[in-house]
């Protein structure tokens, strides 16, 4: 009896065993699976397409949360959005399987940086200017939780670069700038090295006017960096049009500086910045020291390119896919 017994009850326990691993196992992969707390305030295209691409690029089995603010709304007291791979939560509590947390851009940084937890915290989207005045909180200053930090624009090395692809061999190159550029000239001040940089300050439209008029005669090309001026539509197009009379290419960092009349720039689309923001946050999730900020600058660029003024200035550029090559290769 007790031998016709005693296998039975190993059996049922080994039954037990194996089911309570099978359990196990699955308990534990649900709770590594990468899962993601997207922040958005902005509901604008880029950003779109932003969240969009970080959707359609989720792991299967890894679950993606996106969280619509409004202006002055604090994170505990948004709701969840609806989405196909979107998960609801109970309001102000972070899921055990999303351990990642990714405000995009600059207003739902600020919601992001002021709400205390220690889930690694990406900030994506955000121009060098924004990151800059978000520097001032004490969650950055001393942060406790990693945090990662991706600009939307391209390194200043990589603009170089792009110059250097498409005028070898000149060198001279003229920048306006503004007193809150400062971070961003003292980047392309360090990338320049062998370049004649010519950089003027112009803290408004009439000085703007003065600047450009010291600068066009000492340069070869005009830069326009990713500040007040970049992003001002009116002085943007005061430095094209300054370069187009003294035939001059300018150069920029966004698709629509190159619509508007500039030669040539060097960009991030969103769907790339989403996989790098991506990649961020799983360095950040992966990485188990010490806290602190951790910023990277867009990767990799895309090259526009405006034939019809390569045209009128008489320049032979290359394709925007040899130009794109050409330009991350110094990584």
């Amino acid at each position: 009896m007790f031998a016709t017994l005693f296998p039975t009850l190993l059996q049922r326990k080994r039954s037990i065993a194996v089911a309570a691993l099978a359990c196990a196992l699955m308990v534990w992969s649900g709770a590594s699976a990468a899962g993601l707390t997207v922040l958005m305030a902005d509901e604008s295209a880029p950003y779109a397409e932003f969240v969009q691409q970080l959707r359609e690029t989720q792991e299967a089995g890894s679950r993606l949360e996106l969280i619509r603010l409004t202006a002055g709304q604090p994170i505990a007291d948004a709701a969840p959005a609806g989405g196909d791979q979107a998960t609801a939560r109970a309001r102000g509590v972070r899921p055990a399987d999303a351990p990642v947390t990714m405000a995009v851009g600059v207003a739902a940084a600020r919601s992001a940086i002021e709400r205390p937890g220690q889930d690694p915290l990406v900030l994506a989207m955000l121009s060098r200017l924004d990151y800059e005045s978000l520097k001032t909180s004490p969650a950055l200053r001393h942060p406790d939780r990693q945090i990662g930090v991706l600009l939307r624009d391209p390194a200043m090395a990589d603009q170089l670069a792009l110059i250097d692809a498409v005028m070898p061999r000149k060198r001279r190159l003229g920048v306006v700038a503004t007193s809150e550029s400062a971070p961003l000239v003292r980047e392309l001040q360090s990338a320049a090295q062998g370049w004649d940089l010519q950089v003027e300050f112009a803290p408004d439209a009439k000085s703007l006017a003065t600047a450009l008029r010291v600068l066009v005669p000492r340069s070869d090309a005009l830069l326009v960096l990713p500040d007040m001026i970049g992003d001002n539509q009116a002085a943007c197009l005061a430095v094209l049009r300054a370069g187009a009379s003294a035939g001059l290419p300018v150069f920029g960092a966004s698709d629509g500086m190159v619509r508007s009349g500039g030669l040539a720039a060097a960009v991030s689309t969103p769907a790339q910045l989403a996989q790098q923001a991506r990649a961020l946050g799983q360095k950040l999730a992966a990485n188990t020291g010490a806290n602190g900020v951790i910023v990277e600058a867009a990767t990799p660029a895309t090259v526009r390119v405006n034939t019809t003024v390569a045209r009128g200035l008489g320049l032979r550029v290359p394709e925007e896919r040899e130009l794109t090559e050409r330009v991350t290769a110094i990584r």
